[in-house]
């Protein structure tokens, strides 16, 4: 072939490539954020009670938000040893914290829930740990004085080793019970793997009516006797002044 051929070839390829609209470069994919939790796991936290102990807990389950199942997986990455902690659990789980409440060197791990029973609200799940074994721990419910006024809103915090809760205080019941503005603080501590409960709180639901004193009216006869002695004064004041009068005289 001639060189006027491959000239012509070369020619058609330039023209059509300067006719054809330039392509667009494609925008990269979004990323496709991954969910917090793989199914059919809800809930994870992280408990780091020294260097290589560690504490997962868990909640799992298929088909509900409010009931299955939690998982307490103990890592002792120095001894290699692992072991599985596993309950049913009622409610979502809203927080876990770790105490050494009875200063025994064996931590204690204590998985809030948030239950649906009215009377109630929180449930607690307390473990405490001791040579890679799980020991439960029964909590306490609120007893009859201690539950008078309450209706959930639970606070439980660590403070000074101990496990403190909190909740304020309503007047009345259902829909018309009113907060009080007042909260009941409860102390649990650990003895011989018991719970012990002290309140805090001076408690604002008893309520106090102050006595009021009301006049007393007086009676019909200590009315007229009453009478009787301003007549007879006045008349005593009358006759000393005449007397006065005459002797001036």
């Amino acid at each position: 072939m001639d060189t006027r051929f491959y000239l012509s070839i070369l020619a058609v390829c330039i023209i059509a490539g300067c006719t054809q609209a330039p392509q667009q470069a494609a925008a990269p994919a979004a990323p496709v954020k991954k969910p917090d939790y793989v199914t059919p796991f809800h809930f994870h936290k992280l408990i780091e009670v020294s260097p290589g102990q560690d504490y997962d807990v868990l909640s799992w389950g298929r088909g509900s938000a409010t009931n299955g199942s939690f998982l307490i997986l103990h890592s002792d990455s120095a001894a290699k040893k692992y072991i599985t902690t596993t309950g049913d659990l009622d409610g979502t789980i809203v927080d876990v914290y770790n105490s050494d409440m009875d200063l025994d060197g064996n931590p204690e791990i204590l998985i809030q829930a948030r239950g649906t029973d009215s009377t109630n609200y929180a449930n607690i799940y307390a473990f405490e740990f001791s040579s890679n074994k799980a020991q439960k721990l029964d909590f306490p419910k609120l007893t009859k004085s201690q539950r008078k006024g309450y209706k959930g809103e639970d606070n439980f915090y660590i403070k000074e080793g101990k496990f403190m809760r909190e909740f304020p205080i309503y007047d009345g019941t259902g829909k018309d019970a009113r907060s009080t503005g007042a909260k009941r603080v409860l102390e649990y501590g650990l003895h011989d793997n018991s719970f012990t409960v002290k309140q805090l709180s001076k408690d604002s639901t008893d309520k106090t009516t102050a006595a009021v004193v009301q006049p007393v009216k007086p009676t019909a006869s200590a009315s007229k006797s009453s009478e009787k002695k301003t007549k007879k004064q006045t008349a005593e004041k009358k006759r000393k002044k005449k007397k006065h009068h005459r002797s001036s005289e």
